[in-house]
């Protein structure tokens, strides 16, 4: 009997089971697809290594001649650009396996089908495993509906994955993070992109201000942006496809594209063999903050429990689930969970946002980057970074940032929220210039009341 069956080998499955073996407990992963889930295989490292090319596609025909370098011919070949995403994706499913095979992980290809709190069968073999643990680790699947689902050939996002074409006119639905970021590779690629939103604007979960820097972006790149518009209808013809879309304001127009792409999120994939557990389950599996479900044996991270479905929140929720089974005390804390964006200029965000803050307790301080030397010498000029504080004890509350590479600068604010650290704390710290990081010092300098570069 093993100590512990992980079902799922995406980032939270894969991390629970690495540190549960860290931590000397027997342990089984079953895997029905790739290894790795969504994240490594139709998610984040797929998405990122096509949007690592197209921005350098960009900046190549944008940027050369400003910085004084002549580029007679500049052109993208799709199949390399494919080929450079399958060696990424290929590379990480192999880097997990050998991190199985190195901590003494057992490896099992097939569909878990869970016959009790203690009983694992392998549905294509028929072999059963024992656990006195269980980790449910399931994953997630994207959201499609009607008229969408009614439509062959309607693409989400695992499709884009597989596509040997680029379409030179696309519809996409939703305008959430994955919308903005298929958005970015495919105008970068000369696409004509429709970019269709049914709230008031792209990327609702985040603040307007932020929505109006990508929003200018991508009008820049040609991106036809429709907010507070939704696609009523679909029909498939010789050609492509004929999307009706309709306006909050009555207004009706049709649109005609070689394909059509539907991103408005993800739902957990609860198979009945789980759900006849007798688990609680709401949205999602229902846990508590150590990833214990209502049957004390049995845990589940990442996106089946429908809640933050982010790789590196699965990823620690994976972590707290080890600790918790090996019975230590370890607890999830999400107030300062990192939200990235890979658009173009890139967003991060950890913490409270404007938009929640209550403007008599909480002091909203921004810097532009065009205010930042080594902005101007990337020629970067949009963009910028907020810091929200308590007026009380100065103690960071939120930030965001819009900007090249904020996704990597995010991390001062993460620490900053999760630690309690106040402005003036982060002020004495010296940022290194010239850098980008220098935003942050300013935005922390016009929250303490005294900007030096403003």
């Amino acid at each position: 009997m093993y100590d512990v069956i992980v079902i799922g080998s995406g980032p939270g499955g894969y991390v629970a089971a690495i540190r549960l073996a860290k931590l000397g407990k027997s342990v089984a992963v079953i895997e029905k697809a790739q290894t790795g889930g969504t994240c490594t295989n139709v998610g984040c490292i797929p998405t990122k290594a096509m949007l690592t090319a197209s921005h350098l596609y960009t900046d190549i025909q944008k940027k050369a001649a400003r910085f004084g370098i002549t580029v007679t011919e500049c052109e993208y070949n799709l199949a390399g650009i494919m080929k450079h995403m399958g060696k990424v994706v290929a590379a990480s499913r192999k880097g997990i396996q050998f991190l199985f095979k190195k901590n003494g992980i057992d490896y099992y290809e097939g569909t878990a089908v869970v016959q009790d709190r203690e009983t694992v069968k392998i549905e294509e073999t028929g072999k059963e495993l024992q656990g006195r643990n269980l980790v449910l680790a399931h994953g997630s699947t994207p959201v499609v509906f009607p008229p969408f689902s009614d439509v062959e050939g309607i693409w989400t996002s695992d499709d884009v994955f597989r596509m040997d074409a680029i379409p030179k006119e696309l519809v996409i639905v939703g305008g959430g993070v994955v919308g903005v970021e298929f958005s970015t590779f495919f105008a970068a690629l000369g696409t004509k992109v429709h970019l269709v939103e049914l709230l008031d604007h792209i990327l609702p979960t985040e603040d307007p201000d932020v929505a109006k820097v990508i929003r200018k972006s991508l009008t820049r790149q040609g991106v036809d942006i429709k907010e507070g518009h939704k696609v009523s209808a679909v029909a498939k013809t010789a050609e492509g496809y004929v999307c009706t879309i309709d306006g909050k304001d009555g207004s009706q127009h049709e649109v005609t594209a070689d394909c059509v792409l539907l991103v408005v999120g993800r739902r957990p994939v609860i198979p009945d063999d789980v759900k006849q557990l007798g688990i609680q389950i709401g949205r999602g599996v229902v846990t508590n903050d150590a990833m214990q479900t209502s049957i004390e044996n049995i845990y589940a991270v990442g996106d089946i429990r429908a809640q933050i479905m982010l790789a590196h929140v699965a990823m620690a929720e994976g972590i707290v689930a080890a600790h918790t089974i090996a019975g230590q005390s370890k607890h999830m804390e999400y107030s300062a969970t990192p939200w990235v964006i890979f658009s173009s200029p890139e967003i991060a965000a950890t913490g409270l946002r404007e938009r929640e803050a209550d403007p008599e307790k909480v002091e909203v301080a921004k810097f532009p980057l065009m205010a930042n030397g080594r902005a101007r010498t990337m020629q970067e000029r949009d963009g910028f970074v907020k810091i929200l504080a308590d007026k009380a004890t100065h103690a960071v509350l939120g930030m965001t940032i819009v900007s090249p590479n904020a996704t990597d600068m995010i991390m001062e604010g993460v620490l900053a929220v999760r630690y309690g650290l106040t402005v003036d704390q982060l002020v004495e710290a010296i940022h290194p210039h010239p850098t980008l990081t220098e935003t942050v010092l300013g935005a922390l300098e016009v929250a303490e009341g005294m900007p030096i570069h403003l």
